[in-house]
């Protein structure tokens, strides 16, 4: 169980009742007169997200009151009970009605528990919940606990979170739950056939590799997740201005989601055969670093110019992608920080999906949103395939023009994806840029939740 819950005894808890606008004037009747006048007294009329902790004639804390706002009411956030954390004393406290959503309410305190102290000493909350009934407590302290793996990973500076870091980040996990764990390092890519992985990471004195590992019955259907471990894009010799290089220790959010990801098909035991592909590189500058119109071999065989250094995640995607697909996996899953246009098309919190699968367009929808890991679904728009062409080579990896970035980078990947049953692409940012109830300021689990809600009803 998450540390952020706790098992005593509920009578033994303080109440934390959750009220809206519309029901304060009945609950505030229950309270008794002196406490009513107390919370009138300091201001609270039940707006949205308000706190106030009632005291006991002892001095000692008798309840809490947390505004909720009406619904329905768009500007509404699920995970607003995850200010909670930062709000209590310490103590063990239940709730003592029903929140909107009790299951996304229990979640936001547990994702809003987190705190990354690796390098900082950080008060940690020392509120603990007495989880609520009728919730799945286990499968909420999953999602929670691989959400900090997540963060964890993306919030960790380069200089301590390179292609090797990564690669004993994902063999621990591998170790946990008996998952066979192999690792292509450096030159060996190129040997076995990995030529855009290696071309993107041979400029770093960090060796690039291929990370693998498998979990699972072997006859239980194939699944397989990649992702994306660039971690840190110097935009390579198209060179990221500081502004744009400053967060670049994020840019191996996609691995740290697949990471997460697959603790939480491990640890639910999941009816899937899993196979995890991460690519981990540096993008870095050097004599030998791979240039503009360079042209490179790919794994699945069609010849790869550079149109731009910095769209090199693609590149070490598309040679995964292609290894994970020559065993015909039933679901490919893909997850990476790619692009900015994404961003400005959808903004930080709402990262793009792709999938020519409506089945599974429908399925990730509606996780998306019971989960409230928000996803939208964006075309893989054929008219757009041609802007790929190249003069010189098969496929450009960074067509000119500038127009709808993060379709052609899908339309890229989906080149190198043939005999999937189905594949799904999630273009993640990895980061909140600043804080939000149950989500801290800093790295972030993206998508990872509701794949995982998905793949729990199918395989479960």
């Amino acid at each position: 169980m998450h540390s952020a819950f706790a098992t005593a005894p509920a009578e033994q808890a303080i109440p934390i009742t959750f009220v809206t606008k519309a029901a304060w004037e009945s609950i505030g009747t229950t309270l008794g007169d002196s406490a009513r006048r107390f919370a009138e007294a300091n201001g609270f009329a039940a707006k949205s997200g308000q706190y106030i902790a009632l005291p006991a004639s002892s001095g000692e804390v008798s309840q809490i009151l947390f505004g909720l706002s009406e619904l329905p009411d768009r500007s509404h956030d699920p995970f607003l009970a995850g200010k909670l954390p930062g709000l209590l004393p310490a103590g063990t406290f239940r709730f003592a009605n029903a929140p909107h959503d009790t299951h996304l309410a229990a979640l936001a305190f547990a994702l809003g528990s987190y705190r990354f102290n690796r390098y900082r000493k950080a008060d940690a909350p020392k509120a603990r919940l007495i989880p609520p009934d009728g919730v799945d407590i286990a499968d909420i302290s999953r999602m929670a606990d691989a959400a900090a793996l997540a963060r964890d990973l993306i919030n960790t500076p380069a200089n301590d979170m390179g292609p090797e870091e990564l690669e004993t980040a994902a063999r621990a996990l591998a170790q946990r739950f008996g998952a066979t764990f192999t690792c292509i390092v450096g030159d060996d890519l190129k040997q076995q056939n990995f030529p855009l992985i290696h071309a993107v990471g041979m400029a770093s004195p960090r060796a690039p590799r291929l990370i693998d590992f498998t979990w699972g019955n072997p006859a239980h259907p194939k699944i397989t997740l990649v992702g994306k471990g660039v971690c840190f894009d110097t935009g390579g010799v198209d060179l990221k201005p500081s502004s744009g290089m400053l967060l670049m220790k994020k840019d191996m959010g996609g691995a740290a989601n697949v990471l997460a990801l697959a603790q939480m098909i491990m640890d639910a035991k999941l009816k899937v055969r899993l196979r995890v592909l991460i690519p981990a590189v540096e993008n870095a500058v050097a004599g030998n670093a791979f240039r503009p119109l360079d042209i490179f071999p790919s794994r699945k065989g069609p010849t790869v110019e550079i149109g731009n250094t910095d769209a090199e995640g693609r590149l070490v995607l598309a040679d995964a992608l292609a290894l994970a697909d020559e065993e015909s996996p039933e679901l490919l899953i893909d997850l990476g920080t790619l692009t900015g246009a994404a961003r400005v098309a959808l903004g930080p919190d709402l990262p793009p999906f792709y999938t020519s699968d409506d089945k599974l367009a429908l399925d990730m929808a509606r996780c998306a949103q019971t989960e409230n890991d928000p996803l939208w679904r964006m075309p893989l728009w054929p008219r757009y395939d041609a802007w790929l062409d190249s003069k010189v080579a098969d496929i450009n990896n960074a067509p000119s023009g500038g127009f709808a970035g993060s379709i052609t980078c899908a339309l890229f990947l989906q080149r190198f994806v043939e005999a999937a049953r189905s594949w799904l692409h999630v273009d993640i940012y990895g980061w909140t840029p600043a804080a939000k109830p149950a989500r801290p300021e800093g790295g972030e689990c993206q998508a990872a939740r509701a794949i995982y809600k998905m793949l729990s009803e199918r395989y479960g």
